[in-house]
């Protein structure tokens, strides 16, 4: 990190988080970009190595006394290589769930994998809006109950109602607040 970007950190500059810690937008996007870097090196690396790989082959499958020094030299060279991609990848923060790489084991389409965690949270979706529907629905029948027994009270609780829901929503356009409780992020250029 040079100095200007160690002033700014000091200085408190940029937005702030959910959980109301503060972020630097300068070191936001110089992670994001040493994020993508270290992707690109380990993707690097993987191509390195398949080419080793071919290389061994090719090797092996004519093989004979002359071929064997280049032999070992490939060999170190893989080696080599997956001790490299090792320690790159140890950067990279990407996870890649084991039922994806059996997919791809199994020799199917690692886009099943997320067909099926797609359609699986389509369902939960649909289960849980029929949950808050129910609640609406007895709610409102609740509502209807009271006020049949209760108008005054039902009155005085809708008058409550609407003057809560008014204040939470100038506290949140004070605030700058986003809906889900966030902060918005202000980027500087």
């Amino acid at each position: 990190m040079d100095s200007a970007q160690n002033a700014s950190s000091a200085a408190g500059t940029g937005g702030s988080g959910g959980n109301g810690s503060v972020i630097n937008d300068t070191s936001v996007s110089t992670t994001v970009d040493d994020s993508k870097q270290n992707l690109n090196q380990v993707i690097n690396s993987i191509q390195k190595t398949l080419g080793i790989l071919h290389q061994l082959n090719l090797t092996v499958s004519n093989f004979n006394a002359a071929y064997q020094l280049p032999l070992l030299q490939r060999l170190n060279s893989l080696v080599l290589e997956l001790d490299n991609m090792v320690k790159l990848s140890e950067k990279c923060p990407i996870q890649v769930p084991m039922e994806v790489l059996n997919l791809i084991d199994d020799g199917k389409n690692p886009d099943e994998f997320t067909r099926d965690v797609l359609n699986s949270c389509i369902a939960k979706n649909q289960s849980t809006k029929g949950k808050t529907d129910a609640f609406k629905g007895l709610r409102k029948h609740l509502l209807e109950e009271l006020e049949q027994t209760f108008p005054d009270e039902v009155e005085s609780y809708r008058e409550i109602r609407a003057a809560s829901a008014a204040e939470a929503k100038r506290i949140a356009q004070a605030q700058s607040m986003l809906p889900n409780g966030d902060m918005k992020v202000k980027m500087e250029v």
